[in-house]
């Protein structure tokens, strides 16, 4: 098997403060309401339109469970819908700094992704029928995820 991967673009997702949900059974759910933001890549840019979030539960194990749904518009005007499923997690004390807000070295933490995209354009059609995947950044004011397509 020859498995690759290439560079979709990078998001810069601004988000607000996390609505606190708490307890729930299977762990403790917080939404993050996305707020806004930017996408650049070599085959295509554009806007993240506030309006989504990310719904986060936070399991017993100390696993971020994500569940990121908004949409993107390209430059030339294209609304795309994004799901974005992933994991977080790493030591404590990272994940408690990341928590509070602080900046944390890159690579100190797992941040993984799945995302499966929405579109109604034949320029951008092959979005609804490859694979991606994507690694994120967190920031005090901003995810960073970087997508990748697999071919």
């Amino acid at each position: 098997m020859n498995i690759q991967f290439e560079h979709l673009f990078t998001a810069y997702v601004e988000v607000g403060k996390p609505i606190e949900i708490g307890e729930v059974g299977f762990g403790y759910r917080r939404i993050v309401p996305i707020i806004g933001g930017r996408f650049e890549g070599k085959r295509m840019r554009g806007r993240v339109l506030s309006g989504g979030a990310d719904y986060q539960l936070i399991r017993k194990d100390g696993v971020i469970e994500l569940l990121a749904c908004y949409v993107i518009e390209t430059d030339d005007g294209i609304p795309i819908y994004v799901v974005n499923r992933g994991y977080r997690h790493g030591p404590q004390e990272i994940i408690n700094k990341i928590s509070r807000g602080e900046d944390v070295p890159q690579g100190s933490y797992y941040f993984k992704t799945t995302p499966t995209f929405e579109v109604r354009n034949s320029r951008y059609d092959f979005l609804n029928r490859m694979v991606f995947i994507g690694e994120g950044i967190r920031k005090p004011a901003e995810v960073q995820v970087a997508f990748y397509q697999v071919n």
